[in-house]
């Protein structure tokens, strides 16, 4: 058996948390930021947030074409796209979190380097979620990996909640009081003037804290992509030693999209993926407006996300125990009672606490999951496709896809909801129509879409009983080419 060591599947997980670190601080502070501190109209943060998300998925499929397209280097062939676009994704991230000082195009602004960020991320991610089927030819080691690989992604949205919350949590971010408030007051246009020039200065800090955030997680980015190229080998498949010419990517395309457990897998898991972004986009404006934790959201959000982190071993011993297929209902449905008791009960710290604390366990279910199964589906294509390779990247770009497109439309419309309801940009709080909004965004929506993921899933046909079949032909299949390599070699030998 091929054993791949402790060091070889850390250095490998490490190679994870940037993708999380930077998309967890995106996915809770952009839209925030973006409306109370960089002062966008809703309309204009709605538009950032979809053609980014939009655009994020569209790059996941182009990424992987060019990767199919990508011969071997001594380096490998993933390996020199993570290499090459990190430096360039660290500077435009921070670029996404600076206000520029122009009074027109700061809708373009943030549009451009959001976008030219999620080209970039996607660069380092489509690889390096393909880099799985290249760390070893064990579905155990594999399986293994992807585990620690969990566990430290996880972990990453914990750093990426800790650093963008912590940093810009102690910084107190004004807010203006309602008209009707301000009615109240007799010198309400001298009190106005006061409250602008306080904020202004105040709205400095709150910047400056966003941009520190960005400069700490930026380092930590380059930090893990070093630890990734030192530390992991990528391997070539045997049936890719014969041929250097590159896969026809469109042919590919057409026998992955023909492949029925990889759409059943993608249809199951693209409504619950999409209810935890959903959450994970309305939480910090669902904390500071509908339950009050102005000042709480952000250790709220690294109590989901620390329960995430500790409940990832679970439930990789879970999977195995008991089937992913198992896992993937009990997971994922267990944050069902937790959501709409967050938003049927009143405002109670202890409470939301205690919520939070138990939707992460969910949370490491739904992270953990998707990522195990996908090796499963892309060796059950190989068994029925045995003379074509080389669409790992096709498999893991095409699922991200999906996903991040879904969640850009989701986001898109939230945020326009929100307009619609009638948000008060910067408010101290908000009219019962937004905050009743916002409860269905965190609770209603995502139960709905959970119960219909879980729904589409029971038509997956990869159980453990299938995944045994499976893993035991294709190391029929390896011992057969390994013999017949041998033969060959033998021959040739005995002719020179």
């Amino acid at each position: 058996r091929e054993r791949l060591s402790v060091c070889s599947k850390l250095c490998y997980a490490v190679g994870g948390a940037p993708y999380q670190i930077t998309g967890c601080a995106l996915g809770f502070f952009l839209q925030i930021y973006l409306l109370d501190v960089a002062q966008l109209d809703p309309f204009y943060a709605s538009i950032i947030l979809f053609v980014g998300r939009a655009w994020d998925a569209v790059t996941d499929p182009m990424v992987g074409f060019f990767i199919s397209k990508t011969s071997w280097t001594r380096f490998g062939r993933l390996m020199p796209w993570i290499i090459f676009s990190t430096p360039f994704a660290v500077i435009s991230y921070f670029l996404i979190w600076f206000v520029p000082d122009i009074s027109s195009g700061q809708v373009m602004w943030y549009l451009v380097f959001y976008c030219i960020f999620q080209t970039l991320v996607t660069c380092f991610h489509v690889p390096y979620s393909a880099l799985t089927m290249f760390i070893s030819r064990e579905q155990s080691e594999r399986d293994s990996a992807t585990a620690y690989r969990m566990t430290v992604e996880v972990l990453g949205t914990v750093l990426g909640t800790a650093i963008q919350g912590q940093i810009v949590g102690n910084v107190v971010t004004p807010c203006i009081e309602s008209p009707l408030f301000i009615g109240k007051i007799n010198s309400s246009v001298s009190m106005e003037e006061l409250n602008m020039t306080r904020d202004t200065g105040s709205l400095t800090d709150t910047r400056n804290a966003y941009m520190i955030a960005a400069g700490v997680i930026g380092g930590l980015y380059i930090l893990c992509a070093v630890i990734l190229s030192v530390g992991v080998r990528e391997k070539r498949e045997s049936s890719e030693l014969q041929s250097d010419e590159p896969v026809s990517f469109f042919q590919g395309l057409k026998l992955v999209m023909n492949h029925g457990a990889y759409i059943k897998l993608i249809a199951g898991f693209l409504f619950t993926s999409l209810a935890f972004m959903l959450l994970e986009g309305n939480f910090a404006l669902f904390c500071t407006y509908t339950l009050g934790f102005r000042n709480e959201f952000q250790n709220i959000l690294l109590a989901i996300m620390l329960s995430a982190t500790l409940t990832i071993p679970l439930w990789q011993w879970f999977l195995t125990r008991f089937g992913k297929k198992t896992a993937v209902y009990v997971g994922i449905s267990s944050a069902i009672p937790f959501l709409i008791m967050v938003a049927v009960l009143d405002s109670n710290l202890v409470v939301t606490y205690i919520v939070a604390v138990a939707a992460g366990i969910s949370v490491a279910a739904a992270f953990l999951l998707p990522w195990s199964m996908l090796p499963d589906v892309i060796d059950d294509f190989k068994l029925q496709h045995p003379d074509s390779c080389g669409h790992e990247a096709i498999f893991f770009s095409f699922y991200v896809f999906f996903t991040k497109f879904a969640s850009g439309v989701s986001l898109g419309i939230s945020t326009l909801s929100l307009d619609f309801a009638g948000y008060q940009t910067r408010g101290c709080s908000q009219p019962s129509e937004v905050n009743f909004t916002l409860k269905m965004l965190v609770s209603a929506v995502p139960v709905g879409l959970i119960l219909l993921g879980l729904l589409l899933f029971k038509l997956y046909p990869i159980d453990e009983e299938k995944r045994r079949k499976n893993k035991k032909a294709l190391q029929d299949l390896r011992e057969e080419s390994n013999s017949s390599s041998e033969s060959d070699n033998t021959e040739l030998a005995s002719i020179v």
